[in-house]
């Protein structure tokens, strides 16, 4: 198998947010790539049929008030003490996601995806809104205008439609997921599993 992690992910996620900041611990622990595939969360679950944890559980007693435990757990161990939950969640992440594709691999990519994410989920900003998205490429250096462009193009936006379709061809339903090789990771709380893996290899 590879050394290589495949990461199904979405800015609109907080559990894609965790994953992605401690993602990096592994990486560095393990010798592993990290591939972070920009995928439409909304998709994956219309796709599958899956739903958020607060509409799927939020009638089952004592569910949401531990995912909330689980959230705390793993911001103690990770020490994610700059997270924020963002006021204005659910948000709407398609453009976001869209001018991540239309950014190349590379330093602008790795500068757009931390940008956004401390948007999201430290700076707790209205990252659905074009002109708040706009300051924030614009704050880290991005040409912001040119991504934006980009972003509304029809080759950019089927390659996030055919990113989520083939994620879903490959099993995922949600982010955070992830893949070495064929053998496939769901949440946040398989990254230990996902570490084990790579480690072996």
């Amino acid at each position: 198998m590879s050394k290589t992690i495949d990461f199904i992910f979405d800015f609109a996620s907080p559990n894609g947010y965790f994953a992605l900041r401690a993602l990096s611990g592994v990486a560095e622990r393990t010798g592993a790539t990290v591939n972070l595939i920009p995928c439409l969360l909304g998709g994956l679950f219309k796709a599958t049929g899956n739903q958020a944890p607060m509409v799927a559980f939020g009638g089952i007693k004592g569910k949401m008030d531990y995912e909330m435990l689980e959230i705390r757990r793993f911001i103690a161990r990770h020490g994610l003490t700059a997270f924020r939950m963002n006021p204005h969640f659910p948000i709407n992440s398609l453009l976001a996601m869209r001018g991540l594709c239309a950014v190349a691999p590379g330093m602008d990519f790795d500068a757009y995806v931390e940008a956004v994410s401390v948007g999201f989920w430290e700076r707790r900003l209205a990252m659905g809104d074009p002109a708040v998205l706009a300051s924030v490429l614009s704050e880290a250096g991005l040409d912001a205008e040119a991504i934006l462009t980009a972003a509304q193009t029809d080759p950019v936006k089927a390659k996030l439609a055919d990113n989520t379709a083939a994620a879903v061809e490959r099993g995922a339903f949600g982010v955070p997921t992830f893949f070495v090789g064929d053998e496939m990771f769901f949440g946040k709380e398989r990254l230990g599993q996902v570490e084990e893996m790579v480690a072996a290899k």
